[in-house]
């Protein structure tokens, strides 16, 4: 619906910056049947993004987040096995999920004119984190819940700082043509995690969500 109502508007984009979250603090489901992360922060910026190449001309920058970085496990996508952990969080994971999603997409698109690049942006007291529970958090976390609800309306209050890195790829001349890229919340070209990088990875998440937007791609 999205990605047509844009359509319907514009006749071209010159950049598109996926940046939803999602972090209930236990597994759901969509109406669709996908765990509710995975197909905030991997699958609907891969199938609106595929849905909008025809309009873009230009930036594509899709926003990470927590703390990525992680393994990447593929027989647990979707939090099959396990959904929060001592140290282990779906939220993480599938922002580490959608590094490697973006590196492979920016293989796909690599002589098009087209760039896809990823930002993270550090924390910001955004009303997704301010209404975030202890039971969201890692086991190993949860302690310090209550002392960071006191610090990050202080501290994380302007949002003009996490949205900077973003900002800075969608339309900084410094990018122009980059892609395949990993930008800190400094707006610094940083490494990437090696589970993004791992070939078997990519594949695996590119093809997992292929499967999962036949329909609404409208490919057989």
């Amino acid at each position: 619906t999205l990605a047509t109502r844009v359509a319907e508007r514009c006749d071209r984009l010159d950049a598109l910056v996926n940046n939803v979250g999602a972090n209930p603090p236990r597994r759901t489901l969509t109406e669709d049947g996908v765990e509710t992360t995975f197909a905030a922060h991997v699958l609907a910026p891969f199938a609106l993004t595929r849905l909008l190449l025809p309009l873009l001309v230009g930036r594509v920058v899709n926003i990470t987040g927590g703390i990525p970085g992680g393994p990447i496990e593929l027989d647990n996508l979707q939090g099959e096995r396990r959904y929060l952990g001592w140290t282990f969080a779906q939220y993480n994971h599938t922002k580490t999920m959608q590094m490697a999603m973006s590196l492979r997409f920016a293989e796909e698109v690599a002589g098009t004119g087209v760039t896809v690049n990823v930002a993270y942006p550090g924390h910001g007291h955004t009303p997704m984190n301010q209404s975030m529970t202890a039971a969201g958090f890692p086991y190993l976390y949860r302690p310090i819940v209550p002392l960071l609800g006191l610090v990050a309306p202080r501290f994380f209050a302007d949002l003009s700082k996490p949205a900077r890195s973003s900002i800075h790829l969608a339309s900084s001349a410094e990018v122009e043509g980059v892609s395949g890229a990993y930008f800190s919340m400094k707006c610094r070209r940083t490494a990437w995690p090696a589970s993004a990088l791992n070939r078997r990875n990519q594949d695996t998440i590119w093809t997992t969500c292929e499967n999962l937007t036949r329909e609404v791609l409208g490919v057989s």
